[in-house]
């Protein structure tokens, strides 16, 4: 009976017990925590990786081909890709304009559906089957041009359809031009190469790439302008700012009339 006492006696409490497992739960939780710490470090390094030309031509031919063709030759519901290119490619898949979620007048721009490396080795296939235009030197996309040449070109042949102040506008049949107050340099030089939806192509001829850094130093520099004079009402001219004063210039001064009349009666 003693000793059996003296074994009972001798036992660990419940909260040694608890203390135990939660000291053992937080080992394992700190173990598997530097273990994922580690993997997503690794991660950026896969991700990074060139996917080559024959990669992209097995995701062009998954994604893309039932719209253009298994051979780019385009079908009943898509364009053909003979001589868009890699910029082409490479602007329509990184504005998530393609793949088309759905037909209408104009592919939105949305989030892309695959990633830069992905996109890149798609759009090498497509230039390795049907060259088209390329890539274009820093130096163009460096906004280190003429700012006021941009600004005059921009106005002469761009603002018709993106809004002087380039927030974008309106077109025909349910189209519309849209805003670059948020694009960047790669883009601007690839919609006038290559001119998507209903922007016309503006080759050499057109515009020099001189005259396109020109253009592009003035809306990366109109990107980064502080705005001046109140509000801007969105920056689309003498309709919004009309119709301001309309709603509430002319209707405060309605309502005043009608409360001093009240007044007085």
């Amino acid at each position: 009976m003693a000793r059996e006492k003296k074994r009972r006696s001798g036992r660990r409490s419940p909260l040694a017990a608890a203390a135990l497992i939660g000291a053992g739960l937080m080992i394992t939780g700190g173990i598997y925590a530097g273990a994922s710490a580690a993997f997503a470090a690794s991660e950026p390094a896969s991700a990074s990786t060139q996917v080559t030309a024959e990669e992209g031509k097995k995701l062009f031919q998954a994604n893309c081909a039932t719209c253009h063709g298994m051979n780019l030759q385009g079908t009943a519901t898509g364009p053909s890709l003979y001589g868009v290119g890699e910029l082409a490619v490479e602007f329509q898949m990184s504005t998530g304009r393609m793949p088309l979620q759905m037909q209408g007048p104009q592919a939105p721009q949305k989030h892309p559906q695959f990633t830069e490396e992905q996109i890149r080795g798609i759009a090498s296939w497509v230039q390795s089957v049907a060259p088209g235009p390329t890539y274009p030197s820093e130096k163009i996309l460096d906004g280190k041009g003429d700012v006021a040449h941009g600004a005059e070109l921009f106005r002469i042949n761009c603002a018709m359809c993106h809004n002087v102040a380039a927030a974008g506008g309106a077109l025909t049949e349910g189209k519309y031009a849209p805003p670059l107050t948020k694009t960047s340099a790669l883009h601007m030089y690839a919609a006038m190469v290559t001119g998507p939806q209903n922007m016309p192509v503006f080759g050499d001829m057109n515009l020099s790439p001189e005259d396109k850094r020109d253009i592009i130093s003035a809306l990366l520099f109109q990107q980064k302008a502080v705005q001046v004079g109140g509000m801007d009402l969105g920056s689309l001219g003498p309709v919004s700012e009309g119709l301001f004063i309309w709603i509430f210039g002319i209707g405060a001064l309605v309502a005043i009339t009608v409360w001093i009349t009240a007044k007085s009666n």
